[in-house]
């Protein structure tokens, strides 16, 4: 049984197929609409979403399948019984399930029991679905990743550790711009793997030089209790920093964005910008995951 955790888990064989799905489910979704027909796609979210939430619903109805969406409150995960228990009783009514929370390790052990298909969708350590639509669109916007410069400015959180597993396989050249007391802490995790082709630095200006895409996120994640906003004072993404960058470079974020904190609102309303074809393409390439795991 296949299951969709972390980047890492996957060859480059496996997320191009993935990748190639989801661009002919793009272009001809009508191909598409009966492929989940009987199937019933269920959804535990701890956490606020709104991009995960409304992807995968419609993404899987566009399908032909219907979805739930299941409290974990109202199912008393891991309180009425054990959480796998849980599990296999929603085996018997769904195909796969999509579980957003803040504990990686669970969605981890979940996943070994092999009970139905377990898709991540977002937890504290990695948010797969995000850099694999962000791969997508960066594929169709600028051309193969494998040959182009890709920045990000921010915090080390759960999307930025997708991304690195993302380069440890297609090898294209990664900048990490991190404030230094975040780099500090964290840059012996980020060079456990092959460094070769990752720049880290604290200063913008090295790490945004001639990029082709780059990309930031908030400053301080989803639920975290955190006093770090102070350190990322002076690294807003804004027009005057993609001056950097090369003279076609794109702009990300993986949204919700706190505008005039980690991005201007001009350079996210820029041409530069395609937050929305990002934010769009997470439903085909999730149409294309979960095809794949069925």
């Amino acid at each position: 049984m296949k299951h969709f955790i972390d980047i890492s888990d996957f060859n480059i064989k496996n997320l191009d197929s993935i990748v190639s799905t989801a661009k002919k489910i793009k272009k001809n979704p009508q191909k598409f609409n009966n492929k989940c027909q009987n199937k019933t796609l269920g959804m535990i979210f701890e956490k606020e979403s709104t991009r995960t939430r409304v992807s995968f619903t419609v993404g899987f109805q566009k399908l032909g399948g219907k979805s739930i969406e299941l409290k974990s409150e109202s199912i008393g995960l891991g309180k009425r019984e054990s959480v796998e228990d849980i599990l296999k009783t929603l085996a018997q009514f769904i195909d796969l399930l999509v579980i957003r929370n803040d504990n990686h390790s669970l969605i981890r052990k979940l996943s070994t029991l092999n009970s139905l298909p377990i898709i991540n969708g977002l937890s504290d350590f990695s948010h797969p679905c995000q850099i694999l639509s962000d791969l997508f669109t960066i594929n169709e916007t600028i051309g193969n990743i494998k040959n182009k410069k890709i920045t990000w400015i921010g915090d080390y959180n759960n999307v930025l550790r997708s991304l690195i597993e993302l380069q440890a396989l297609y090898k294209f050249k990664l900048n990490i711009v991190l404030p230094k007391q975040i780099l500090k802490i964290n840059k012996a995790k980020i060079i456990q793997n092959d460094p070769s082709k990752i720049f880290i630095t604290s200063s913008i200006t090295e790490g945004v030089r001639y990029a082709d895409c780059v990309m930031t996120d908030t400053w301080v994640s989803m639920g975290e209790k955190s006093t770090k906003k102070k350190f990322f004072k002076n690294y807003q993404v804004n027009i005057e920093v993609m001056k950097l960058a090369s003279k076609e470079a794109i702009f990300m974020h993986c949204l919700p964005a706190h505008r005039e904190e980690e991005v201007s609102s001009e350079l996210l309303d820029s041409e530069r910008s395609v937050i929305w074809q990002q934010a769009q393409n997470r439903m085909f390439v999730q149409q294309a995951i979960i095809l794949d795991l069925l």
